[in-house]
């Protein structure tokens, strides 16, 4: 047995149901790997099918195709180090979440996942069945226990691995991004380092998927949780990491160990991150937005043109008799700042229009909010004709908090096919944007500086379809409104805990009605980033017909 065992860790990022594009990439890097000197390379959880698959996974035919797939790997493979990739793996007629090793041209061994994840975006418990806990398998070097994903979460995996001789633990992981979760798998980790007494390589996939975002980041621990190895966040790596036996056992030599970036950089790369791949991996090039001067369509234009390109960001002003000149200029300003076209649809005459078509309809009922409505749902019509005129996507800009409480239009500035801030409450949009406007980073393709001006960080927020209309005209002020929507929708507190916490008792119910009455709106609305745990969508799944209300 040799002393020294090099394994390449491919963090890549691959698109569901690309098969063949799946599997050259897997190919790439083990061809990366071979002349590199490796004896191993490893690819992340489902790389070859893609991750999540979703229902996707129960078609007998995309099965027959992905375990085809991995026999034309093995065959490719042949002559050079071995691979191991996760793919769907059948058992009869039992359908597995599957880690295979593949060497000398044939696949020489596969695990199962024990643990099937049931919980927040996961529904595997639905797609898989359990397998059973397999040993390690056997290397030139050290023999690998590859515990899966969610089997690394738990002691029994790792530990009967090890305890039927596994030196070293692989881990592959298809693990999805939320906020300050790097620190929750560290710890993780560490435990089913200490536990068992042996080396850990956690490798994760990387990469946008509907809503989730993988984010990488995979990491080596030596004995004791020492990190020997960390690769960046939201960015595809490939690292080559030498195992050396010593009197003691394997242990992985130190290499490069990054700083990780704080929350407010993770989640912005997230949102990046998950519009560059929606877009390239759903064909779309260019991207449209309505630009308003207002906060939210400011930071969306931002993602969009750090993620796309200027160039491939059009944005569109439609002012309304409401619309202010600040409101313009703020938006000329953005859009001047990014680099982006900017053009200009007024809406005032569809709106007259369409008021003098409902007037006989309406006459005798005062105005009020249909009146404010019709204007937003123009906005969309007209922005979803340019969508459809010219092939271009068109982002919607609506944050978490007003989702939450149904602040938006649907059919109207609900309207589009994705929504980065979608998992953004109110109050981070103004410190992310903050952040934005102080830093820049390689991965951004709008340029750098104040691209987000001051003035519209600063002004009241408005949705400007009245005179002299206010957000906290019918809203608490948005510091108070996300610290009631955090404990209600993310922490699933009572309103009995808000009104403990300082909140006013009537306000904390209104705001509890409005969040269940705006349901119907949330299944409609587009996908968006997931950036919580608590994310709509997946993470909070409620009924729309809900006459249930906590009485406080």
């Amino acid at each position: 047995m040799t002393d020294r065992f090099r394994i390449t860790l491919a963090q890549l990022n691959p698109t569901v149901g690309d098969l063949d594009g799946n599997a050259a990439r897997a190919r790439a890097a083990w061809e990366l790997g071979r002349d590199a000197g490796a004896d191993l390379v490893a690819l992340p959880e489902m790389f070859l099918t893609g991750y999540q698959t979703q229902d996707l996974i129960r078609r007998a035919g995309f099965i027959l195709d992905a375990v085809a797939q991995v026999e034309a790997l093995a065959a490719a493979c042949a002559d050079g180090p071995a691979l191991m990739i996760g793919a769907p793996g059948m058992n009869g007629v039992r359908l597995h979440n599957s880690y295979y090793l593949l060497r000398d041209g044939k696949i020489a061994g596969r695990a199962d996942k024990h643990f099937l994840p049931n919980y927040n975006v996961f529904d595997e418990v639905r797609l898989y069945n359990r397998g059973d806990i397999q040993g390690p398998f056997a290397t030139p070097g050290p023999r690998l226990g590859t515990p899966i994903c969610e089997d690394a979460w738990y002691p029994d995996v790792a530990e009967a691995q090890v305890e039927s001789g596994a030196e070293v633990l692989l881990v592959p992981n298809g693990s999805p991004y939320f906020r300050d979760k790097m620190e929750v798998r560290l710890n993780n980790m560490v435990a089913r380092v200490v536990e068992n007494d042996v080396p850990l390589i956690y490798l994760n996939m990387v990469g946008g998927q509907d809503d989730q975002v993988f984010d990488g980041g995979s990491f080596v621990l030596n004995r004791g949780g020492a990190l020997a190895l960390q690769l960046p966040v939201f960015e595809e790596a490939v690292a080559h990491v030498d195992l050396e036996r010593g009197e003691a056992g394997w242990q992985a030599v130190p290499a490069a160990r990054p700083v990780l970036p704080d929350s407010h950089e993770q989640d912005y790369h997230a949102m990046v991150l998950s519009v560059r791949d929606y877009f390239a991996k759903t064909g779309f090039k260019t991207a449209l937005l309505g630009l308003s001067g207002g906060i939210d369509s400011a930071i969306v234009a931002t993602i969009a043109a750090d993620a796309l390109g200027p160039q491939n960001v059009r944005c569109v002003m439609l002012p309304s008799k409401y619309t202010s000149q600040a409101s313009l200029d703020d938006a000329a300003s953005v859009a001047r700042s990014l680099g982006c076209k900017l053009d200009e649809v007024s809406i005032a005459d569809p709106v007259h229009a369409v008021e003098a078509a409902l007037a006989p309809l309406f006459d005798g009922h005062a105005p009020d909010l249909t009146e404010e409505n019709i204007q937003s749902r123009l906005r969309g019509l007209l922005l979803m004709a340019q969508s459809n005129k010219f092939g271009e996507m068109l982002l919607t800009t609506g944050n978490k908090s007003e989702v939450a409480v149904g602040y938006a239009t649907i059919y109207g500035d609900m309207s589009g096919g994705y929504n980065p801030i979608k998992d953004l409450y109110k109050t981070r949009v103004f410190e992310i944007c903050r952040w934005r406007n102080a830093h820049h980073r390689p991965w951004m393709q709008a340029p750098a500086g104040e691209v987000i001006p001051t003035a519209i960080i600063d002004k009241p927020p408005s949705a400007e379809l009245r005179p002299d209309q206010r957000d906290e005209d019918s809203l608490p002020p948005y510091p108070v409104l996300d610290d009631i929507l955090i404990r209600l929708v993310d922490e699933e507190q009572s309103v009995a805990d808000c009104v403990a916490a300082g909140h006013d008792l009537e306000t904390v119910k209104k705001i509890e009605h409005l969040i269940y009455i705006s349901e119907y709106k949330r299944f409609q609305s587009a996908p968006g980033t997931r950036l919580s745990q608590r994310a709509f969508w997946l993470d909070r799944r409620y009924p729309i017909v809900n006459r249930w209300r906590d009485g406080g």
